[in-house]
């Protein structure tokens, strides 16, 4: 069973679309996926499908300023320059505390759907963007989690985030926090990046995956194709900074199994250094179950990559490794 629904945002005004699939029969447990930066929910729809097959209730949203709660009524547009898709709220969070609304949003979901499964294992997966929100999340709500998979991350030292927030303000005071900046996007692109395409012209050597299929429909979805306003760098900015300190990450309980994936050529994740930090850092907070799996090859979306299926199931068996004996509920 698929069912599609909305909840109100932490900001008080928008109608958060969310999503939740449900297997027959007897459900193994929940798996609540945060999608990351200009994408959405839908395009996790063949790791949900996997992921119902093997008996989880699956469930996710798309974040404030993201595909159906960012365009409701569908009016984005593909542009060849990728900088403005026609919608004002496409790339926009909120302007008070964006990180932070997007990490309340993500515990009213969890909310719901715990309330619909109150005995059934809970766990959560974030990728890229999703998986610095899920670090900050883990902090603050990580309690009752059967487990939490981080995919796609990184480590961005201090100084770096300072300095990009500090341009984003002097642009904010001139422009607004709905300005369009390519400036600042290239700013977010360090060394690593260097080696690949990130025009979408060559699809053989983009930094998102081998699978060129998938990149082209990226580089064509109108969701995925439009440039973050001020404000949106600045909440992505604003969770990269807490989730790399060390003290952010010792809040995170002790008992939470956590498992980082990602490829081995992912540039958000230093080519693997980054990841390797992260996960330094959560055997530091005295985490006693921390996991790390570097896939050679492979590019920065794993669940999309030509050897996605290893990885897909390699996610499963951690999981089910993870599940309480004889958990599970009729539903």
């Amino acid at each position: 069973m698929r069912e599609e629904f909305t909840f109100l945002s932490k900001d008080g005004k928008t109608n958060v679309y969310a999503v939740r699939r449900v297997p027959e029969g007897k459900a193994r447990g929940v798996i609540q996926l945060t999608h990351g930066m200009v994408e959405y929910i839908g395009r996790y729809r063949e790791f949900a499908d996997f992921l119902e097959q093997a008996g989880f209730v699956v469930a996710g949203h798309d974040h404030l300023g993201h595909g159906h709660t960012g365009d409701p009524e569908g009016k984005a547009v593909y542009t060849t320059d990728r900088k403005d898709s026609g919608v004002e709220s496409l790339g926009y969070f909120e302007e008070s505390d964006p990180s932070g609304t997007l990490v309340s949003d993500m515990h009213t979901l969890r909310q719901i759907i715990e309330k619909q499964y109150p005995d059934l294992p809970y766990f959560m997966l974030g990728h890229s963007m999703g998986s610095y929100l899920l670090r900050q999340y883990l902090a603050l709500y990580g309690e009752g989690l059967a487990g939490a998979i981080i995919m796609g991350t990184g480590y961005v030292p201090e100084k770096t985030t300072k300095a990009g927030l500090a341009v984003i303000k002097v642009l904010k005071a001139f422009h607004g926090s709905h300005y369009r900046s390519r400036f600042v996007q290239n700013l977010s692109y360090s060394k690593p990046y260097q080696q690949y395409d990130l025009t979408g012209k060559d699809c053989t050597r983009t930094w998102l995956s081998k699978n060129e299929e998938n990149v082209k429909a990226y580089y064509k979805d109108p969701w995925c194709t439009y440039l973050f306003t001020l404000n949106g760098y600045r909440g992505l900015m604003e969770s990269v900074q807490t989730t790399c300190r060390q003290e952010n990450v010792d809040q995170i309980p002790k008992d939470l199994p956590v498992l980082f994936v990602s490829g081995q050529d992912d540039p958000v994740g230093d080519l693997g250094e980054g990841v390797r930090t992260v996960a330094g850092m959560f055997q530091k907070a005295g985490i006693h179950d921390v996991t790390m799996k570097l896939y050679q090859n492979d590019r920065h979306e794993i669940l999309n990559e030509t050897d996605r299926d290893r990885v897909r199931q390699d996610i499963l068996s951690w999981v089910e490794a993870r599940l309480p004996k004889e958990s599970g509920t009729e539903e």
